[in-house]
């Protein structure tokens, strides 16, 4: 493997091992790894999101890690423009560019790029907000179905984020995203690697992901959500708080959750975070699954770097 031969993917659901392995490879071969992660992007959220330690980011630099503020706002396209630029940069200097995390729409936005959509509109997205507050998500979904029934079909009922993206494109603009995403920018002009990382058993996931949010409660995740809960600026509404965990430690701060009601919920939407991950996998081409519980986990990710990567025609559906 050369620089410029491509770009190496790391993908899978949470708690899955993606970050160990992507440093392993960098101790093997010149490479910079580029976080693709919604959530690591935000200073201050260190425990909730399992970001890398001080000394792990000191030794295994990550790019697009605390980049941004978590009362701003970064989207997919912001993303794919800051991620290409770094991929070329990086080739450049004579290495190759290294991928992982787990936001599947970052993956698409670089990979098979975006189509051309109307800007966040604040005040469509609280009267959306309130909407889904007073009447529930159950039936804003079943109002996407009469509006675009291809997007609702691929988007959960639980899944408020994209529901309400697409609920707003249509008020703006009046047109469905299934219409607008019809014509895409141009995706990734290079060959990658796309290698993910999941346990075959899904008991074993669901034990890794509560495994890891009792060791986020240990290490005091509540005293890191106290501290943004006490600005002024951020409300449960923003995508940052809006992450798994972050969210229901919110409502529990607000009085609305017990604790362990807190934990329960807590756990319940990483796993269902964990299970969207795993259907957008399931929908792209030459993808090489790698189980961690399976042993050799680098030996093996190592091997499948030797085969021939996928050509950028056969970038994400």
């Amino acid at each position: 493997m050369q620089a410029g031969d491509g770009v190496i993917c790391i993908s899978g659901p949470t708690a899955a091992g993606k970050t160990a392995l992507a440093m392993a490879l960098y101790d093997r071969f010149p490479c910079e790894i580029i976080s693709v992660d919604s959530a690591l992007i935000y200073q201050g959220m260190n425990i909730g999101t399992a970001k890398p330690s001080a000394a792990e980011l000191a030794q295994y630099p990550h790019h697009l890690i605390d980049i941004c503020d978590p009362a701003e706002s970064y989207s997919a396209a912001d993303f794919a423009s800051d991620a290409k630029a770094l991929i070329t940069d990086i080739i450049r200097r004579g290495k190759t560019p290294l991928l992982v995390g787990g936001t599947m729409l970052y993956y698409k936005a670089l990979l098979a790029g975006l189509s051309e959509l109307p800007a966040a509109n604040p005040q469509i997205r609280a009267d959306i907000q309130a909407q889904a507050d007073a009447l529930g998500w159950d039936l804003l979904h079943a109002r996407l179905e009469h509006i675009d029934p291809v997007s609702a079909a691929r988007i959960h009922p639980n899944d408020p984020q994209r529901l309400m993206r697409a609920l707003e494109v249509f008020a703006v603009s009046g047109q469905t995203l299934t219409e607008l995403t019809q014509e895409q920018k141009p995706g990734l002009e290079l060959p990658s690697w796309q290698i993910a990382v999941a346990p075959s058993d899904r008991k074993v996931l669901h034990q890794r992901v509560e495994l890891r949010f009792d060791q986020m409660l240990a290490q005091g995740f509540r005293t890191e959500v106290e501290q943004l809960y006490a600005r002024e600026d951020l409300h449960i509404n923003l995508p940052a708080i809006r992450c798994v965990g972050y969210r229901q430690m919110w409502q529990f701060l607000n009085g609305e959750l017990t604790f362990e009601a807190m934990r329960e919920r807590g756990i319940i939407a990483t796993r269902q975070l964990a299970k969207r991950q795993i259907t957008w996998l399931r929908s792209w081409p030459s993808l090489t699954w790698l189980d961690p519980t399976e042993g050799q986990l680098v030996t093996r990710a190592m091997a499948a770097l030797q085969q021939p990567p996928t050509a950028p025609e056969v970038w994400l559906p």
